[in-house]
């Protein structure tokens, strides 16, 4: 085994598991509990505003990660802090568009329930990911993360 072999997040379930989980039970949930609300077309034009927007927010996130020479799969060593680009304003810009996407997928769709479904996805994503992502990131960069942890919110 080699020294890196344990340089990574302790992450709890790889993201995207967290995105199509949820994702899957809000289509889900739209095909099989019809809520009582319209969605006219505005609101479906939102929906995939929100897709787009939030596909964005992540593939430029992803770009940045890669600019950096750091890898984007929270599994392998991190090789610097990503402070450039969308991660200006969010320490966590990929699961922001995933969020979005979330949000925006289903009312595309017709659907609420990936907008109700979304704080429980934040709530996840944060326990099961985030918070192990931060705690690595802190023990790898020290005092040059938590000033990053000081200047940038979480989210939003």
């Amino acid at each position: 085994m080699s020294e890196n072999a344990f340089d990574h997040a302790p992450v709890r379930l790889p993201p995207p598991f967290v995105l199509f989980g949820h994702l899957a039970a809000a289509l889900l949930l739209g095909w099989l509990v019809r809520l009582p609300l319209p969605a006219p077309f505005f609101v479906r034009l939102f929906g995939a505003a929100l897709v787009l927007l939030g596909l964005a927010l992540a593939f430029t996130a992803i770009r940045a990660m890669t600019a950096a020479g750091t890898p984007v799969d929270p599994f392998e060593p991190v090789s610097a802090i990503v402070t450039g680009g969308p991660y200006r304003f969010t320490r966590n810009p990929i699961y922001l568009g995933f969020v979005a996407a979330l949000i925006g997928l289903p009312l595309a769709l017709g659907s609420y329930w990936g907008l109700i479904l979304s704080p429980i996805m934040i709530f996840v994503m944060t326990v099961l990911v985030i918070r192990h992502e931060e705690a690595y990131l802190e023990q790898k960069f020290g005092p040059a993360y938590l000033g990053y942890k000081q200047r940038v919110r979480r989210w939003l």
